[in-house]
């Protein structure tokens, strides 16, 4: 179908003509599918459409390009309205190493393979596998969220590289959400912390269309959402209709304009089809409309009733004139800059340039610090304190913060010039996410998203709060780091409530997510080194808040040991020990203090530190099989966490002494004592399986 079948091909119906290009393609793609939300998609169309063409800085050639504008779909379910939006304005594809192939990101017969096993356009927008999709959405309130963390990002970065003769960072973050994502909690925590900081970079769109899967919103939604937005210190404003697109246009002016808050654009859609007045809450989430319905609605948009697929001549024309060559002139403009920049400002270049790649600068590694044996040690909390101080100050995109506990995690960064980041001064490298882990797990990940090397830290029981978005992280394979102290039922008097048993299993099940936990000081140096040079994984370094011994290192072997997730800290003379006596973090000096035990007692024992099973795992099986030979089948693991998950180390002989119920309020050698964290109850499990064995 030709523009020339059209009456008038002015610019008002060509707007037209692209936005129903959006809303027939969602139909139709749903409908083959038999799978899927047409509604939303649909009714948004002429939203994202005006902020696409008019507005949206953002170069279709290069998706990448640093200071593009971020286009966040949060109501990840609607992802057909931003596949259309990829393959109408010729987005092209990049892959993992940040090379433009120049084939489009989602094709028309991706979009026809909406929802199908190997396409470009899964069932909600996934980053990496489509480029242009600038964060895995669907968990509702999570887009949002994380788009706080671009938003944060962008404003350091600004600070950073800036200067008052090159302007290199200015981008906006916009974010479509609706009803469901107003309703989840990481919402109310992302836009408090977002109108404390100010952040004027940042635009919410809220579909107010009052429907959920349930129905009206009426059933569980009553509040004012303006209303508490302009208490959250945000410029709110609304328009009334979602297809005026004169209004929308003024909202996303009044938004730029806007220069000391964030902005909430409140729109009111309805969905409705092709019978008048009608709305259907399935086809809105998660069922097609029909092909009855479908050819009712196309008749209405004055479309061919059964064409399928229709991308009518001059729409995608339209779209490159609009946001295709905008993008390109902006994206040349900012290239030509960065040239000029780059001879006069060589060494911030070099730094954006190892941003963009996930590389680290020159000497990351320098003046980390080894520590002498020492009987009483330090608890890991403060030795990773002072790694991560030293590595901060080599990599000056390192940065992060505490959910409110910057004293207990020791996570903050004190030397000269590190400062807070704060409305009034966006330069600082220690953010205060308040006591909203939830947010700051999705912060963390937009601020990863846009190439800073970010870390958040919590005590590990409230990892249970950022589970969602840990679990994006990995999905997403982005390196953010989550600092986790306070690892067990060492809290003592804190008690149950605090003594984390579960969330060990927990965080190990995540696929792609390298969990840590490092047995002394030295350990948690090498467990540092490990982490900064993960390109695509998310890590969790779980430390402990009371003090364990610095293992004397020239006595038992090297703490380079931790690169392979386990090795042998401690062996029989011969290499060849009856039991093997496994732990991790505060634990393995307690297998060692049996060690020395079982010596005397003339059993031959092999320690094994394992600070990480996911990186013992990716080592070849003649290693794992040297450091746990089959044969031996006489092993104890040692753990102050749920057994859960040990049985493929321990073996069915063997043993895990680790925790079955929730812990206590007590002091913590009582608590030892209670649950059996003794080198006593280590002695008598293994001169029991060693007995059995022979």
């Amino acid at each position: 179908m030709a523009v020339r079948e059209y009456p008038l091909v002015t610019s008002q119906q060509l707007d037209t003509l692209s936005i129903n290009t959006i809303r027939t393609l969602a139909m139709d793609a749903v409908q083959k599918a038999n799978s899927g939300h047409p509604g939303t998609p649909m009714a948004l169309a002429p939203v994202a459409y005006t902020l696409w063409q008019q507005f949206l800085r953002f170069d279709p050639e290069d998706p990448i390009w640093p200071n593009r504008d971020r286009f966040i779909l949060s109501n990840g379910h609607a992802s057909m309205l931003l596949y259309s939006l990829l393959y109408l304005s010729g987005v092209r594809a990049v892959n993992p190493k940040y090379e433009r192939l120049g084939e489009p990101a989602v094709s028309l017969e991706d979009i026809k393979n909406f929802r199908q096993l190997g396409s470009k356009s899964p069932g909600h927008p996934e980053y990496r596998l489509t480029s242009g999709v600038e964060t895995t959405t669907g968990p509702l309130g999570q887009g949002v969220a994380t788009g706080v963390g671009m938003a944060m990002a962008g404003r350091w970065l600004a600070q950073y590289f800036n200067r008052p003769d090159f302007e290199m960072f200015n981008y906006n973050v916009y974010a479509i959400c609706g009803d469901g994502d107003m309703m989840e909690g990481v919402s109310s925590e992302a836009a408090s912390l977002a109108g404390h900081l100010k952040l004027s970079n940042l635009c919410w769109i809220y579909d107010n269309n009052r429907i959920t899967i349930e129905g009206h919103t009426e059933l569980a939604f009553s509040e004012d959402v303006a209303t508490r937005f302009l208490g959250y210190g945000w410029n709110v404003t609304r328009v009334g209709d979602a297809n005026d697109l004169e209004m929308l246009a003024k909202a996303y002016q009044c938004f730029l304009e806007t220069k000391d808050r964030p902005t909430l654009i409140i729109v009111d859609t309805h969905i409705a089809y092709g019978a008048p007045n009608k709305q259907d809450t399935s086809a809105a989430h998660g069922e097609p409309l029909g092909e009855d319905e479908i050819r009712l609605a196309k008749r209405n948009y004055g479309w061919p009733e059964d064409a399928k697929f229709l991308v009518p001549e001059g729409v995608q024309d339209h779209f490159k004139e609009g946001i295709g060559k905008r993008g390109h002139e902006l994206r040349e403009q900012w290239m030509k800059r960065f040239a000029q920049y780059g001879k006069k400002y060589s060494n911030r270049a070099d730094h954006l340039q190892r941003m963009q790649h996930r590389q680290l600068p020159e000497g990351w590694d320098k003046n980390l610090p080894t520590f002498p044996a020492d009987a009483k040690g330090l608890a890991t909390r403060e030795s990773s304190g002072k790694v991560l101080n030293v590595l901060a100050k080599n990599t000056p995109w390192l940065m992060g913060g505490a959910a409110d506990l910057f004293p207990s995690t020791k996570t903050r960064l004190t030397f000269e010039g590190a400062g807070d980041f704060e409305a009034d001064n966006y330069s600082g490298r220690n953010f205060h996410f308040g006591i909203r882990e939830h947010a700051m797990g999705a912060a963390v990940n937009g601020m990863s998203l846009a190439k800073v090397r970010p870390y958040g830290s919590t005590f590990l029981i409230f990892s249970d709060y950022m589970k969602p978005p840990i679990r994006l992280a990995a999905l997403m394979e982005i390196p953010v780091i989550y600092v986790f102290t306070h690892d067990s039922i060492g809290l003592g008097e804190d008690g149950p409530t605090h003594q984390p048993i579960e969330q060990l299993a927990s965080l190990r099940a995540v696929p792609g997510l390298m969990t840590m936990r490092p047995a002394d000081a030295n350990e948690v140096v090498e467990a540092w080194k490990v982490i900064m040079q993960l390109h695509h994984e998310p890590a969790a370094l779980v430390l402990t808040r009371q003090a364990v011994p610095t293992l004397d290192r020239s006595k038992y072997a090297a703490a380079s040991g931790v690169a392979k997730g386990a090795y042998i800290l401690a062996d029989a003379p011969d290499a060849k020990p009856q039991v093997i006596l496994i732990g991790t973090g505060s634990e393995v000096s307690l297998c060692v203090d049996a060690y020395e035990k079982l010596k005397t007692d003339g059993i031959k024992a092999r320690v094994v530190s394992m600070p990480s099973w996911d990186l013992f795992e990716h080592q070849d099986q003649s290693y794992r099989d040297k450091v746990l030979p089959p044969e031996i089948t006489a092993r104890i693991a040692v753990e102050q966490a749920s057994t859960f998950g040990w049985s493929p180390y321990v073996g069915f002989k063997g043993r895990v002494i680790g925790m079955r119920t929730f812990g206590a309020s007590a002091p913590l050698k009582e608590l030892q004592k209670k649950f059996g964290f003794t080198p006593d109850a280590v002695l008598a499990a293994a001169r029991e399986l060693v007995a059995k064995s022979r």
